[in-house]
Order: C-alpha cells, then structure tokens, then sequence
C-alpha cells in the first residue's frame, strides 16, 4: 500500500502530514492545537484538517467559533459527529439534537443537515464512503 501525504498549501505550507498508510496515529489534542493556532481559526469563524483520508473513509477535524454555521450541506456517505469540545446543534430537516462533550450523532447518506456552534467547539467528522464492491 502506499502511504499517501497531505500537500502543502499556502495555509499549510509544511506539508508532509500522513492521511494514509496501513496504520495511521493521531494525536487529536494537538490537532487542536494546531488548528486553533493558524489564521483561519484566528480571522475566522471556523478552522478544519482532514486527518485521514482514503478511498472509504474520511475523518476531518473541525473547530467552531460560538455562533458559527455550517450551513445546510448533504454528505456523499453515512457520517458520524462526535464533540470533543464545547456544544453544537446537528440539525436536519426531520430532527434537531444538541451535542456537548462525548456526544455523538451519526447520519446516513445524502440527509440535509447543518451544524450550529451553541459555544465553541470541536468535532471529529467521519464520512464513510461506499466502495464499488457487493458483498
């Protein structure tokens, strides 16, 4: 297999950063760290970093300034949201819940949904893809 980096941007020049390899370490604090330490998170109302990334799965880092939006959108797979920091609003057009710490929504495939940050916060969001084989 072969082990896939991220490229470096102009907001991430450094590059380098491991998103896939038979097995992936991830140190979520200081992601955090350094998503709160760039100028996106600094000039904005959110910052995020995918994490991993492969053919199936994505798992992204996400941190939201309080009252900060992450408007309507749909997910090409079945996603999971789980709070590691602060409280946020997960809603659909069916439903509403609130997250704090530890909580934890998942969602299947092309469901409408929104993210609302009632405080600040940080998220894990999985999205897992559908391959192209039938079981």
């Amino acid at each position: 297999m072969e082990v896939k980096y991220n490229d470096p941007t102009d907001l991430r020049p450094e590059g380098k950063r491991i998103l896939d390899a038979p097995l992936v370490g991830m140190n979520i604090p200081e992601f955090i760290k350094q998503i709160k330490s760039e100028q996106a998170w600094k000039s904005g109302d959110k910052n995020a970093l995918t994490i991993y990334k492969a053919n199936t799965m994505r798992i992204v880092l996400i941190g939201l300034h309080q009252n900060a939006v992450l408007q309507k959108h749909t997910a090409e797979g079945n996603i999971s949201v789980q709070v590691l920091e602060g409280e946020i609003k997960f809603n659909t057009e069916e439903a509403s819940i609130t997250l704090e710490k530890g909580g934890m929504v998942a969602l299947h495939k092309g469901i409408a949904h929104s993210v609302e940050a009632v405080k600040e916060s940080v998220f894990l969001l999985t999205l897992a893809l559908a391959t192209d084989k039938k079981d």
